[in-house]
């Protein structure tokens, strides 16, 4: 996947496999401008190690489907800090206590935050309300 513009559908697909397990404190970052490694770092939390992996594995799962395998894994067995290394697309996805010890928020703070459709949670409100119409 390559960025051309600030709005990015194919994240759509990354973005809907992290809020079907619930991670907390979602952030998009584009990197371009700051790192060869990736465009888009994902960042999230969950509240257990065993959420993380949970997330870790979903994510996994539903990228799987459309045929997008990571090229590589780290931290999974331990589910502290999982690293899903997608190519153009990084997560990082960690238990809260360790994101804010090693707060890659801070680190890559010059990096562009995408407000993405997908990034922002479903507002139980309208979901309610496009229920009973």
């Amino acid at each position: 996947m390559t960025l051309t513009d600030d709005h990015i559908p194919e994240l759509d697909l990354y973005l809907k496999a992290v809020y079907e397990k619930k991670a907390r404190d979602i952030v998009v970052l584009d990197v371009r401008e700051l790192t060869s490694v990736a465009d888009v770092f994902i960042i999230c939390s969950g509240k257990s190690n065993r959420q993380v992996m949970a997330l870790a594995e979903r994510i996994k799962a539903v990228l799987g489907q459309q045929k997008i395998k990571p090229i590589s894994i780290e931290g999974l067995s331990e589910g502290l800090w999982v690293l899903l290394d997608y190519g153009s697309v990084i997560f990082h996805i960690f238990y809260e206590p360790i994101r804010a010890f090693y707060d890659l928020d801070g680190l890559w703070i010059d990096a562009k935050k995408i407000d993405h459709p997908a990034s922002q949670p479903p507002n139980p409100k309208t979901e309610l309300n496009d229920e009973t119409r």
